[in-house]
């Protein structure tokens, strides 16, 4: 069969376009910009990528075409496509349907930590030597790939956004999980979603495909999944938390690289990892929980985390010496930003200077509706700059003002990248500098490192 992928650059469409191909398919795609790294990653696997929507590209007409929930009506390509009635499918339906439904299917849910958890676990089952399939929404610093069909139980990311411009369900309702974790659960995706209450009627929806000998891995600390769970659950409940509950994890060092798990108040392993943070704790207490559920022992999960490297743009370091790191991370919600900042804080000490550049690129934060919680987010920093897009509809003048640091807004990553150079402090016990955002930020922490780390 031929599959044509529109939006295949994406990392789940990528995904999707590497599982169709292991599957036997005839697989191309296009992108209105074909971008590494996913482009480099389906060139390496014989796909055909096209630049832009062109309807050219549909023509002779493939068997079945993909669509990407990025695109929406007024595209040449989606037009094409409805106008001569092809046969057409979106992502998450079509991995549902084609792929995962006689698999055993691990699903990750939640606001934050999707993508590290889904990949702890996914590392832990393959040093387990339960060769897992896997769909990552990044990359995994220990896997060549982000997805791989694999021969046993298949984890993928369980997203709430919303499926394609023709099915306003949430992604995660076409998967079916026999196994689901739930890492946390607040607003976000403003866009599509009304409301808190919104998000949760879909988390609802999921838990309702869980089957009753199922196991639902659950943030036992959030008071918006508790209610999620209220509203109806049929499956079996292991709950995660720092506090007592069914898995547990304690911080041994303040940083988080030293932790204890607790399985009925039993302490069942310890693991010493280079990562830290009570973010990454519970990310790691969840797949350990998870990796249980499928027959995989504590002490093997520890093992297999203790050599996990994690995903890039997850706190990436992108330059390290003994005065100055510069990294890389993709948080951009207020609890995102402020668990990340805690723990390097935690990590690196009162003494060191830590910076922070943000980008307000998320359609949650274009909007403004977290410009409250945003200050204090942003409290471990010592000095803040803001890049913010041309058409902000909301003053960030608030934002600025309520910081306690040097902060400033730029519109221009140029002059904020030569700003916060000037903010260095070369009589800090060290530098740290970590640059936040959900897109490219204009390659502002690759440029930074090029203009500025030799100078420090």
């Amino acid at each position: 069969m031929h599959i044509h992928i529109l939006g295949i650059c994406g990392t789940f469409m990528g995904g999707i376009a590497a599982l169709a191909k292991a599957a036997g398919h005839h697989v191309s795609g296009s992108d209105l910009h074909v971008y590494p790294p996913m482009s480099e990653q389906l060139a390496a696997l014989g796909i055909d990528l096209i630049e832009g929507y062109q309807p050219e590209q549909l023509q002779p007409a493939p068997d079945l075409v993909i669509i990407g929930n990025a695109l929406s009506r007024g595209n040449a390509a989606v037009e094409y496509v409805l106008n001569h009635k092809l046969a057409y499918v979106s992502g998450p339906q079509w991995l549902g349907q084609q792929f995962l439904q006689h698999r055993q299917v691990v699903a990750v849910a939640g606001t934050h930590g999707k993508t590290t958890t889904t990949a702890m676990l996914a590392w832990i089952l393959h040093q387990a030597g339960l060769e897992p399939g896997y769909l990552i929404g990044g990359v995994a610093l220990d896997f060549d790939v982000s997805a791989c069909a694999g021969r046993g139980p298949f984890v993928l990311e369980a997203d709430e956004y919303d499926t394609a411009f023709f099915d306003k369900r949430a992604k995660f309702v076409h998967y079916h999980p026999d196994v689901l974790i739930i890492n946390n659960l607040e607003y976000d995706h403003a866009d599509i979603y009304a409301n808190l209450a919104a998000i949760q009627t879909q988390f609802h929806h999921l838990l309702r495909t869980v089957p009753s000998q199922g196991s639902i891995i659950h943030n036992a600390a959030d008071t918006n999944v508790q209610a999620v769970l209220k509203m109806g659950c049929w499956s079996q409940c292991q709950g995660f938390a720092l506090q007592a509950a069914d898995w547990q994890v304690k911080l041994v060092s303040a940083s988080g690289s030293q932790l204890e798990f607790l399985h009925k108040a039993n302490v069942t392993a310890e693991l010493h990892w280079q990562h830290g943070g009570t973010h990454n704790a519970l990310n790691a207490c969840a797949a350990l929980a998870a990796a249980a559920a499928l027959g995989v022992t504590p002490a093997q999960s520890v093992a297999a985390l203790a050599s996990f490297r994690g995903v890039r743009r997850r706190m990436e370091v992108l330059h390290h010496t003994a005065t100055l790191s510069v990294y890389d991370d993709f948080a951009h919600h207020p609890t995102a930003i402020a668990t990340t900042l805690r723990g390097l804080r935690a990590k690196i000490g009162a003494a060191a200077q830590l910076l922070v550049a943000l980008e307000l690129r998320s359609n949650t934060m274009r909007r403004g509706e977290h410009k409250q919680q945003l200050a204090a987010a942003l409290a471990e920093a010592d000095a803040v700059a803001i890049c913010i897009p041309a058409n902000l509809n909301w003053d960030i003048a608030e934002v600025v003002d309520a910081l306690q640091v040097p902060a400033c807004a730029f519109v221009d990553t140029d002059a904020m990248l030569g700003w916060l150079q000037q903010q260095q402090n070369q009589q800090a016990a060290s530098q740290h500098i970590v640059f936040m955002s959900n897109g490219g930020f204009d390659n502002a922490p690759g440029n930074y490192v090029k203009r500025y780390a030799r100078l420090a």
